[in-house]
């Protein structure tokens, strides 16, 4: 096990104090709705999940109604993942939806529906990692198990002046962060921590004057908090290409669920091409198109998505077909007016949009 670092600060610095932190936080703190259900792991649990790559602001909605349609981990567990994911629509990063999908069944039959009370137990379950671990086991448990998030980093990185870019730095403030964590009141402190970040220690423009540990934070005395955390250079995304097949019947569509594993796993999106790093030639589509090509035409308009490493480009062909047979085994003809019942990603949503302003449907 590394050691914590033994902390030193110039003589005009005082040691970031614990209690300071905590009573900011029962006088300041956010009032969020699974804050109300504290000792329940699995409203933590939840809370923690969503709150991975989204705003607070966008979870709470999204948090109301997954405790309303799975009230217990019980539920959840027994839900069809098509209804998990449904409700998980807008939120993305998919894979988050499917582990906790994976994770309630897990604890379900393998826990008894408890969940397990240390770090290192929660961190064998699915979809949690160290950081959503060490936040079940404080908050819920008060295992002194420092958090290291987005807003911890910011902060540590802040108090002790850390040169190394991120993500570089990561052991070291992973480290500090345990070095400041208290054996007693763990889940206030945890809960303080990510407040400090959000609220106070901001990316930009930091209210330093309203923090309770400004005294004790190098690049605030030095009037320079927006140096920290160090980062490196980012790298121009790479550009990925493709084209999507719009299998059209009357009033039907052709739709298929992309496989488990990978981007938009488990959602339904149409056959695709693969995504290149090189854009197909106008002409090669119809190659390409897995159910027969006649009378295919190309959408004008493409359709542009980020993703956290790529960027892609999609085409649209559309290839109208006579018969309502199935084309696979592997998806299924959806009708326009249940567009509605099915999951789609964001990149799909993009795609109808297009469509709906360049195809009538039913034509």
């Amino acid at each position: 096990m590394t050691q914590a670092p033994k902390i030193s600060f110039h003589h005009n610095r005082s040691l970031p104090q614990a209690q300071d932190l905590i009573a900011w936080y029962r006088d300041q703190g956010r009032d969020l709705p699974w804050r109300h259900l504290t000792h329940d792991p699995y409203s933590v649990w939840l809370s923690e999940i969503m709150l991975q790559q989204t705003t607070v602001v966008t979870v709470i909605d999204y948090f109301h109604k997954f405790r309303e349609a799975f009230p217990t981990v019980q539920d959840l567990a027994a839900s069809p993942l098509d209804k998990v994911l449904h409700l998980w629509q807008g939120l993305g990063y998919y894979s988050r939806a499917r582990n906790l999908h994976k994770c309630a069944q897990v604890l379900v039959r393998e826990y008894q529906s408890v969940f397990p009370k240390t770090a290192v137990e929660l961190e064998k379950l699915p979809g949690i990692g160290p950081y959503t671990a060490a936040a079940i086991a404080s908050i819920c448990f008060d295992e002194p198990a420092a958090i290291v998030d987005g807003n911890v980093i910011r902060v540590i990185s802040r108090l002790f002046q850390v040169e190394t870019p991120v993500p570089q730095s990561l052991p070291e403030v992973r480290s500090l962060a345990q070095a400041l964590t208290p054996q007693e009141h763990a889940g206030d402190y945890a809960q303080a921590i990510m407040d400090l970040g959000a609220t106070i220690c901001r990316p930009k423009s930091p209210l330093c004057l309203l923090c309770p540990w400004q005294s004790a934070c190098g690049a605030a005395q030095l009037g320079v908090p927006e140096d920290y955390p160090k980062k490196e250079k980012k790298a121009p995304l790479p550009q990925k290409y493709g084209v999507f097949f719009f299998y059209t019947h009357g009033q039907h569509f052709w739709a298929e669920r992309r496989p488990e594993k990978g981007l938009l796993g488990g959602l339904m999106a149409f056959p695709s091409t693969a995504w290149a790093e090189d854009p197909l030639p106008l002409e090669v589509p119809e190659s390409f198109a897995p159910y027969g090509s006649e009378d295919l035409q190309l959408f004008e308009k493409a359709v542009a998505h980020t993703f956290t490493h790529f960027k892609l480009t999609m085409q649209i062909a559309q290839i109208p077909v006579a018969q309502a047979d199935p084309l696979s085994n592997q998806g299924q003809w959806i009708a326009w007016s249940d567009i509605d019942a099915h999951a789609w990603p964001t990149l799909m949503k993009k795609v109808f949009k297009v469509i709906a302003e360049n195809y009538c449907v039913g034509a």
